[in-house]
């Protein structure tokens, strides 16, 4: 992210890290058992989720998307028959577009009534299916979403030596966000490392 706490542009432009620290990403997403990503972030960037540099292990693919509106184009559906891909929708998704996704050989996640997922159910299905270390890569609602219902153990955080502004420019945590300081998420800082100008910090949430 950079210095002021965006991970993307005001025009959702967000290719803020090093090639060092892609490296990094990359290591962390070897060793984990699924990577997560919101919708937004779907839409927006078409992520990949693989790994590269490490080739020693395929995590799942998991994207929490309420109304399965993740596209049919995208590459981790065109590729969804060689990785594990996993779209976690609501009893509200459209039944076409389920089977849509099912067709290309996405497995579909119930998880909820609601508008929204149920991110405790996601979790406990995800632990079901054998995926016991998730990598939560954003965006910046499902990472509120996560850690205000305290469903994540560390944050790992880079910071770039830039500064993005911008009030509509998405930053590391949206959501509602805590009312008083109080009821603010508390971490422990576990170590840091520097690359050049680039600083990424390591945090355990404090339960």
């Amino acid at each position: 992210m950079s210095l002021d706490g965006k991970i993307a542009t005001r025009t959702n432009e967000s290719r803020l890290s090093s090639q060092r620290d892609l490296r990094r990403v990359h290591m962390i997403r070897s060793q984990v058992d699924g990577i997560m990503v919101g919708l937004r972030t779907m839409l927006c960037d078409d992520p990949k989720l693989r790994v590269k540099y490490f080739h020693d292990n395929h995590p799942a693919r998991i994207v929490v998307d309420s109304k399965a509106r993740t596209p049919l184009d995208s590459y981790i559906v065109k590729t969804a028959s060689s990785t594990l891909t996993l779209i976690a929708v609501t009893t509200k998704a459209p039944q076409r577009r389920v089977k849509q996704l099912q067709k290309a050989g996405v497995k579909i996640l119930v998880c909820g009534n609601g508008p929204l997922v149920s991110l405790p159910v996601l979790m406990r299905r995800l632990r079901k299916l054998g995926i016991q270390r998730v990598l939560l890569e954003g965006g910046g609602t499902l990472n509120w979403g996560m850690l205000s219902q305290k469903l994540v153990d560390q944050v790992s955080v880079a910071i770039s030596p830039r500064i993005l502004g911008g009030e509509h420019a998405v930053t590391l945590v949206e959501g509602d966000g805590a009312l008083r300081i109080e009821d603010a998420i508390h971490l422990r800082l576990l170590g840091m490392k520097r690359y050049g100008d680039e600083l990424v910090l390591n945090y355990r949430v404090l339960s």
